[in-house]
């Protein structure tokens, strides 16, 4: 027991330098994002809002919504360096299964500090991210859990909807602000099945601080404890859909297989 102890105790430093140095090379990665992203594409910022004076010091969620492309991190290209750096850091970033299989995995395997890689199901690997949530963490999430295609449809030919999780983190957090990014659409970009981005495009990004303990005793006084959850997922969708920089433009019923 006292050699695991002595073992242990020389293996700390070895261990945390591992995690710095880590959280150096995911800062550089999302800096080296920035850069290319700055360089090739006009961006174009607004704000919702106040933006509080100390929103980077207590940011603790990141919720990107109208999610169209897996060319999303361009979207660094509007984000302060201080959030890159707490994201390098303390990042927490679910990623789809699907496209931690892909040949892009490898590099949103190094975007934050810890990438989670879960399911569409609430089952381990989610526990998985709520288990890496503490005091510090920044989780960055796609609440919608997939893209949606040109038709404005997902690959199932289902509408766009918010997924649940983003209560379940909500919860965890407790306080602090979340960022609220409402894209403007990248499929100008690149759209899925789509292998090469177009250069010299602009990139629209809404951005609203929400003050998370307020957000939830709100909604909480509204829908109840048992109803927190759709309260926060119909809360979101709204938000989407009258703020995204771009209209969206609802699918006809034809593209919803209405007859």
């Amino acid at each position: 027991m006292r050699y695991d102890i002595r073992v242990n105790r020389y293996l700390e430093p070895i261990v945390r330098l591992k995690k710095v140095m880590r959280s150096i090379l995911s800062y550089l990665l999302l800096m080296s994002i920035k850069v290319v992203s700055k360089v090739f594409y006009r961006h174009t910022v607004r704000w919702i809002g106040e933006i509080p004076s100390d929103l980077w010091e207590k940011i603790r969620v990141v919720s990107i919504l109208n999610h169209t492309s897996l060319y999303e991190p361009l979207l660094v290209g509007a984000a302060p360096n201080p959030l890159l750096w707490k994201i390098a850091r303390w990042g927490v970033l679910p990623i789809a299964a699907k496209t931690m299989r892909r040949k892009v995995g490898l590099f949103f395997r190094m975007i934050a500090h810890n990438v989670v890689v879960v399911t569409r199901k609430k089952d381990d690997t989610w526990k998985a991210v709520m288990d890496r949530i503490d005091e510090r963490a920044v989780v960055c999430i796609l609440p919608e859990g997939r893209m949606m295609r040109p038709n404005g449809l997902d690959a199932n030919g289902q509408p766009m909807t918010v997924r649940g999780g983003i209560a379940d983190i909500l919860e965890a957090v407790g306080e602090g602000y979340m960022l609220v990014v409402y894209s403007g659409g990248l499929h100008h970009i690149q759209a899925p099945g789509e292998l090469l981005p177009r250069l010299f495009k602009s990139i629209d990004v809404t951005l609203e601080a929400v003050d998370i303990a307020g957000y939830r005793r709100r909604l909480l006084e509204q829908s109840g404890p048992a109803g927190f959850k759709r309260a926060v997922i119909n809360d979101l969708q709204r938000r989407r859909d009258q703020c995204c920089p771009v209209p969206r433009t609802p699918p006809s019923d034809a593209q919803r297989g209405v007859a």
